[in-house]
């Protein structure tokens, strides 16, 4: 080892003790005393880094254990003193063993996982608040929901059949990637729940809007179209509202897509990315004029996790499933692409991973499969238009109308033309 890499790693020891030391001593500084600030998880750092080097270069393979388990005393002895005050919490005693096992990832010169690992730790710790907050806010109801989710899942997951059921050719509905699907679509939602009960659902109707369009961009426009009739003076702000929430429900599909099948995603790039920057432009355009502080509350929805949502899902993804394939089957491409605007109508979620499940599955129809994804995303804005026509104020329905007919003829654009 040379004296540039014997530096380094004491060097990196010393510095990611001296960060978790100090994050330590900043958590303490208004509450109790701790044992572990910065000079002694800078310490512990340097004795894991040194321990780990004695044993790879001196061949003392007993020391790395003997310095752990000292470390580990002077922690369980910190624990027992504190918690005689009341003060239960183990964190900085947890995090100082943790900070020794860093320095030995740098005695041992894996100073990429170390960083990783003290990165890591970093953030979790000064997660704090917004734990606790968040732990408030879930109910016991939600706790169960995911216990049962996951149970289901690793045990059920396993043994569904992976082979395809029904009359060929149209043995498309397997059991196994269906309910793929749906741990894929309900971790996506699940994590859009977590994020709104951590956040909260009151906020500004541009937050709202933006929170609201990962749980469902069509409750959104109405929530926010029926508001304006009530009180049309706030009807520029809430068509903001209701355009971030398009807007996010545009990169959500993408995700989805690109999460299965990347070439597919390519395809429907180019006409997603021109909706959401046409949304982005006219958000951008209100968002100048309209500046106001009302508050909203994002549209609740339902833990994704529970079982009987799940199932519903799965049930339709499977219809969607089959009768995409038979309408491909009974009339070619323009059965593919009316069946991707009629299922637009209610959900884009089944239709979509349907057709990408179609691209990935045979890739001559990845272009096919993108246009028909275009078009149920066309069609379902089309949907939430018309509910803000409908439901909306004049005022509304006049700043609305011509960003909205701008997407809609954008994605019509792309739709047609898409690779020619």
């Amino acid at each position: 080892m040379t004296p540039l890499d014997f530096a380094a790693r004491f060097g990196a020891a010393l510095g990611l003790g001296l960060l978790l030391g100090l994050e330590r001593e900043r958590n303490h500084s208004s509450e109790t005393e701790s044992f572990a600030g910065a000079r002694t998880l800078a310490l512990v750092c340097l004795l894991g880094a040194a321990a780990a080097d004695a044993q790879l270069r001196l061949g003392w393979a007993w020391i790395l254990t003997v310095a752990f388990l000292a470390v580990t005393a002077i922690a369980v002895a910190s624990y027992l003193m504190t918690s005689r005050t009341g003060d239960v919490g183990a964190t900085t005693e947890i995090a100082t063993l943790l900070t020794f096992v860093i320095g030995g990832l740098c005695g041992a010169g894996d100073l990429g996982l170390a960083t990783a690992l003290a990165v890591a730790i970093l953030l979790l710790l000064s997660a704090k608040t917004w734990t606790h907050r968040f732990a408030a806010r879930i109910e016991t109801e939600d706790v169960s929901a995911v216990l049962k989710f996951a149970i289901i899942t690793v045990i059920v997951l396993p043994l569904l059949p992976d082979q395809g059921y029904g009359p060929p050719p149209l043995d498309v509905l397997n059991p196994y990637k269906i309910w793929l699907m749906v741990v894929l679509i309900s971790a996506l939602n699940f994590a859009s729940y977590v994020l709104v009960k951590v956040i909260g659902q009151e906020h500004g109707i541009a937050l709202t809007g933006l929170l609201g369009g990962l749980v469902s961009s069509t409750a959104v426009t109405l929530s926010f179209s029926q508001r304006s009739r009530r009180d049309p003076r706030l009807s520029g702000v809430l068509t903001l509202g209701i355009l971030v929430a398009w807007t996010v429900m545009f990169f959500r599909v993408l995700v989805i897509v690109a999460m299965i099948d990347f070439a597919t995603a390519r395809h429907v790039g180019l006409g997603i990315g021109l909706l959401g920057t046409v949304c982005l432009v006219a958000c951008g355009w209100l968002l100048r004029e309209h500046r106001r502080t009302e508050t909203a509350l994002v549209a609740g929805r339902g833990n994704p996790f529970e079982l009987g949502e799940a199932v519903k899902f799965g049930f339709l993804f499977g219809f969607v499933l089959f009768l995409t394939n038979a309408a491909r089957l009974a009339f070619g491409e323009t059965g593919l692409y009316v069946a991707g605007g009629l299922a637009g109508l209610t959900d884009v979620d089944p239709i979509v991973l349907s057709m990408t499940q179609l691209s990935q599955t045979d890739p001559m129809m990845t272009v096919i499969a993108a246009r028909a994804i275009l078009i149920a995303v066309l069609a379902n804005t089309l949907v939430k238009a018309i509910i803000a026509a409908v439901t909306g104020s004049a005022e509304l329905r006049k700043r609305f109308l011509a960003p909205a007919a701008a997407i809609l003829v954008a994605g019509t654009l792309v739709a047609v033309f898409l690779g020619r």
